[in-house]
């Protein structure tokens, strides 16, 4: 009997918008005061978010030939098993599953809940049964097939750019009608005064900056799916990178004529704050709607992406077998689906979502940087075997040096932050390595015959 495959039914564009969709979650909407609070001018402000969107293009060409040398289901997890072995790849899939992936879809499912309730009128108990229907919907409708889920993704992605678009439009062609709320500032903005506190100001307004941007490299688990792979993925990425960093340099530009830099840093919503300034409250309820939107379609993508992921670590014996498989209609994982929205629908049950996914921040950019290193690896192995990729980033080696270094200093900003946090963490990751240590040891039995 032929095992069922993924179907490759994606084009370019469903990967692009796979890419945005991925990215653009609530940070743009949360993000930018924070950064504005920390380097203290509006020049440095559009600054941070170029330099990130600088370190976001340079990561999108080390996943475009990555994705393009392995163009298999799990992405992340295939990159990180083929360079480096099981363990660290296993790693990564058990942080996802226990928090990275699940923690997020329960915040991201709660913050669009809430921002839902409160647009329908709705009381303050009502956040958490809409976002418990978001997360079982959303599941559904990826378990009917990659098609369902990612055009359910890509009409909500156009919906989020869309409104996106009209507070750029409203901030950079209309006038004022409203004053904006007055500034207060628990402490006076101040400038950097010296070089070098230059490079920690800026350092430290760009751990903000390049979370807001994490994202796209979900995109390549997917990478099955996608018709001509080779080609489609490494399209994909760059295309959806480049206009994630436009995006976020116009809506600041928008935040900042509309509110300044002070009314920025002051700022909890910026978005309603900005649109309210321009359209009033109408202008407001508008941005409310396309905040819900981009939560929803954040969410629907990571549902879709990451399941694939526990569905490679099953296929190689690492996790439970039941979660390889595909099924036969639909061409879906759906036992890893369903896993994986049992268990963000108990984190968001508990509560304990926000509290882990702060615990383990700092973990999803060790990943990101150990799946940037691994090009170094791939690439010396399969120039010895005379194996050539179709797509190579044209950076590499300075540019994937410089996105490692980006995502260490992320790493080493968010332990310094808050320790205690990230040792609580670690603790939670390592709980992974006797759960691996069983796993493989099941693996070898099944592989080694018997006398």
């Amino acid at each position: 009997m032929t095992p069922v495959q993924y179907a490759a039914k994606l084009g370019t564009f469903s990967g692009t918008m796979l890419v945005v969709g991925g990215i653009i979650g609530a940070g743009i909407f949360l993000s930018p005061a924070v950064v504005a609070q920390r380097v203290g001018t509006s020049p440095l402000t559009l600054a941070a978010w170029g330099l990130g969107a600088v370190v976001a293009v340079i990561g999108g060409f080390v996943y475009a030939e990555l994705g393009a040398r392995r163009p298999r289901a799990g992405g992340t997890y295939v990159y990180l098993r083929d360079a480096y072995g099981t363990f660290p790849a296993f790693m990564y899939g058990w942080a996802l599953f226990l928090i990275m992936a699940t923690g997020a879809m329960a915040a991201v499912a709660m913050t669009g809940a809430n921002y839902l309730a409160e647009l329908l009128g709705l009381g303050a108990g009502a956040g958490r049964p809409i976002a418990i229907t978001l997360i079982v919907v959303l599941t559904g409708l990826n378990v009917l097939g990659v098609s369902v889920g990612a055009t359910t993704g890509n009409i909500l992605t156009v919906l989020k750019l869309a409104a996106i678009a009209l507070l750029v439009f409203a901030a950079l062609a209309l006038t004022p009608r409203y004053s904006a709320p007055p500034a207060v500032l628990d402490t006076p903005l101040a400038a950097p005064v010296s070089w070098s506190q230059l490079v920690v100001t800026m350092g430290g307004a760009l751990v903000p900056v390049l979370f807001s941007f994490g994202g796209w490299q979900q995109t390549n688990a997917v990478a099955e799916e996608l018709v001509e792979p080779q080609r489609t993925l490494p399209r994909a990425l760059i295309f959806g990178v480049l206009i994630v960093a436009v995006t976020y340099l116009l809506v600041n530009v928008a935040y900042l004529r509309a509110l300044g830099l002070e009314g920025l840093a002051a700022s909890r919503a910026p978005a309603a704050e900005t649109m309210y300034v321009y359209l009033g409250p109408t202008g407001r309820l508008l941005i409310t709607g396309g905040i819900v939107t981009s939560t929803v379609g954040f969410l629907s993508m990571v549902i879709l992406m990451s399941a694939r992921v526990y569905q490679a670590m099953a296929a190689d014996g690492l996790f439970f077998a039941r979660m390889a498989r595909l099924h036969p209609s639909w061409q879906t994982p759906v036992e890893a689906l369903v896993a994986q929205g049992t268990v963000a629908l108990l984190l968001l049950l508990t509560g304990t979502y926000g509290q882990l996914l702060d615990y383990v921040v700092f973990a999803d950019w060790i990943f990101f940087g150990a799946t940037a290193a691994s090009l170094f690896v791939l690439r010396a192995r399969d120039d010895a075997r005379g194996v050539r990729s179709p797509v190579t980033s044209p950076l590499h080696p300075v540019g994937t040096l410089v996105f490692v270094t980006a995502a260490l200093y992320v790493v080493v900003g968010s332990i310094q932050s808050n320790p205690g946090n990230a040792a609580r963490g670690a603790g939670l990751l390592l709980l992974g390595v006797p759960v691996y240590l069983y796993w493989n040891r099941q693996r070898q039995r099944r592989e080694t015959p018997v006398a």
